[in-house]
């Protein structure tokens, strides 16, 4: 494997788009900056199962390669929706830097764990893993159904909603998997008593500081993935910048001019967004 910062590889094009076209994947980028506004992804449960389509001729390193370029996509569109969101909200993470080193750590550590763990735990891992939150998230009260009183009282005893020891795990498993973190963070903030606007803003930052560490570790390294135009490490920029072209500007209307979204409505359109994004990647995969 080598190590080192790798420029954009391959000569001719060894790598078909799987049928996904540069304006498709800009049109797909306008789903991904209302993801990041609304809900918090940043990008990776939209651009994990759409990156996956757009490799397919890498068969198997498909995933790898959605999971770096999802880590590209998901940095741009947090920092751009973090510069966006009010100081008040974004106040509520003030001092947390504990939190922030630990999501770092964890983001460093699940990054270089993907570059070696085997293409199906990724793909299967990503799944399951979205599998059991949608429970989680439909079963456990605090997120569709509201907590009691007394139990949002002792959840939002924590400033943000996220305790600094789950910092390095959630950052390990977000940046594993390529998912950025805010399906871990959201629902936490939500158990503390946040809305479904205020949590998604918070998740922004969060996820920042996960894929910063996880990017440059993707961008570093490309493991035992072919050569294909277009990869810079692991990272299909070509993709990620279609992507982006699409979600930067609404990110910026969005923040500027938030919708009315019934906070019921908010949070189960969330968690229909995870079914989506199951299904897709466990039928590429």
């Amino acid at each position: 494997m080598n190590f080192g910062c790798h420029e954009i590889v391959g000569r001719d094009r060894s790598r078909s788009n799987g049928g996904v076209s540069f304006a498709l994947l800009i049109l797909v980028g306008l789903g991904v900056g209302v993801t990041t506004v609304l809900f918090g992804f940043g990008g990776g449960f939209v651009t994990v199962p759409v990156i996956t389509l757009v490799g397919t001729a890498l068969g198997g390193d498909a995933v790898r390669v959605a999971t770096a370029t999802s880590a590209l996509v998901m940095l741009v569109n947090a920092i751009v929706a973090t510069a966006a969101t009010p100081r008040p909200v974004l106040a509520r993470l003030s001092g947390r830097w504990r939190l922030f080193a630990l999501l770092a750590l964890g983001g460093a550590v699940g990054a270089v764990a993907s570059r070696f763990a085997p293409v199906a735990l990724l793909t299967w891992g990503f799944v399951a893993y979205v599998a059991l939150t949608i429970a989680d998230l439909v079963i456990r009260p605090g997120f569709i159904r509201p907590l009691s009183g007394r139990a949002i009282d002792d959840e939002g005893s924590r400033p943000g909603g996220v305790p600094d020891g789950f910092g390095l795990p959630i950052g390990t498993v977000a940046a594993f998997l390529g998912v950025g973190g805010s399906v871990m963070t959201v629902p936490m903030m939500r158990r503390a008593g946040a809305d479904m606007h205020v949590a998604a803003a918070l998740a922004n930052p969060l996820t920042l500081v996960i894929v910063l560490p996880a990017l440059i570790v993707s961008l570093c390294t490309s493991g035992a993935l072919p050569d294909a135009q277009g990869l810079v490490g692991s990272v299909d920029v070509v993709s990620a910048l279609a992507l982006l072209l699409g979600s930067i500007p609404v990110v910026i209307l969005l923040r500027r001019r938030p919708p009315r979204i019934p906070d019921r409505v908010h949070s189960w359109t969330y968690v229909a967004l995870l079914v989506a994004a199951a299904a897709t990647v466990a039928v590429v995969g």
